[in-house]
């Protein structure tokens, strides 16, 4: 099941990508701002029931859907339902555009392009950069977007999948980055404040969950890049002191691609980030895409014959 929800949601996404503006996502930021402006009282204890309403509530009911299908349906019907799923809660097309048109813009040269595009996508004062300097924020956003959007969505479907929870797994890591998104966030005159509580708990929350696909990404561009370099980039990375889930990701990246990534803190021995790396980080992404859909097929195939 996994394997074909993962192929035809795919297949859907790249046809008919949902907007970036679009229902289902309206309808997670408003069922969040809800639960936060109602139960978020600035207690710790408040802040663990806010983010259990946020994001486990929504999981138990999309897997208890998954089993109402089964039982009353069949596994055809439950299969689309994962699909429907996977298709809203993946996003390779969420920022594929925005990592498209900067690489047009430094292809042709308009560097003042491309730094405007850095700027409306990532919402920083890229006025300054130097080319080296927007290729690395490309890169570096881009890999973590991809991350979060894809390959952390397939780590936590296939593996709540193989319990026999359906497309929980998806639904857990994709709200529960939303919520951490969502806390972490300065505050606005349109949007009520999120207590320190809550803060605290939807960034611990989340370092956990993200923690395995993290590694699992990293491992991905190291099978699938320059292995050596980029297990060697991940250990530098890591001997510097407490390692962030996105600082292990980027490591495996500068190692994968040979480039330097991280800015001040550069990971990596590699190269100064150029326009050429942006092809050689596609490619690593789409090759990961297909290690991941030839392993799913593997299980599968594995599953039926036993």
């Amino acid at each position: 099941m996994s394997f074909i929800s993962i192929l035809f949601a795919l297949l859907l996404e790249q046809a008919k990508p949902l907007a970036q503006v679009n229902p289902v996502h309206n309808s997670v930021r408003d069922w969040v701002r809800w639960v936060m402006r109602n139960f978020d009282a600035g207690k710790s204890h408040h802040g663990w029931l806010a983010w259990n309403f946020a994001v486990i509530l929504p999981t138990v009911l999309v897997c208890a859907v998954h089993w109402l299908l089964v039982w009353s349906l069949g596994w055809a019907v439950a299969v689309v339902w994962n699909i429907v799923i996977l298709y809203a809660t993946l996003g390779f097309r969420q920022f594929s555009h925005h990592f498209t048109d900067i690489r047009d813009a430094l292809a042709a040269g308009d560097e003042d392009q491309a730094r405007r595009l850095l700027a409306q996508w990532m919402r920083i004062d890229a006025s300054d950069l130097p080319r080296s300097e927007i290729v690395r924020h490309v890169i570096e956003h881009s890999v973590l977007s991809a991350h979060r959007h894809v390959f952390g969505v397939f780590a936590w479907y296939s593996l709540l999948a193989a319990l026999g929870l359906g497309p929980a797994g998806a639904v857990l890591y994709r709200i529960s980055e939303y919520v951490f998104r969502h806390a972490s966030r300065p505050g606005s005159p349109t949007r009520p404040p999120v207590s320190a509580a809550v803060q605290a708990n939807a960034s611990k929350a989340w370092n956990a969950i993200d923690w395995l696909p993290a590694r699992v990404t990293a491992l991905g561009f190291a099978f699938v890049g320059s292995f050596e370099e980029a297990v060697d980039s991940w250990r530098q990375y890591e001997a510097q002191g407490p390692a962030t889930n996105d600082g292990v990701v980027l490591a495996a990246t500068a190692g994968a691609v040979n480039v330097k990534l991280g800015g001040q803190n550069s990971q990596g021995d590699g190269q100064v980030p150029q326009p050429v790396h942006l092809r050689a980080v596609v490619g690593l992404v789409w090759r990961t895409v297909v290690m991941w859909m030839v392993f799913l097929a593997l299980l599968s195939l594995a599953r039926l014959l036993g």
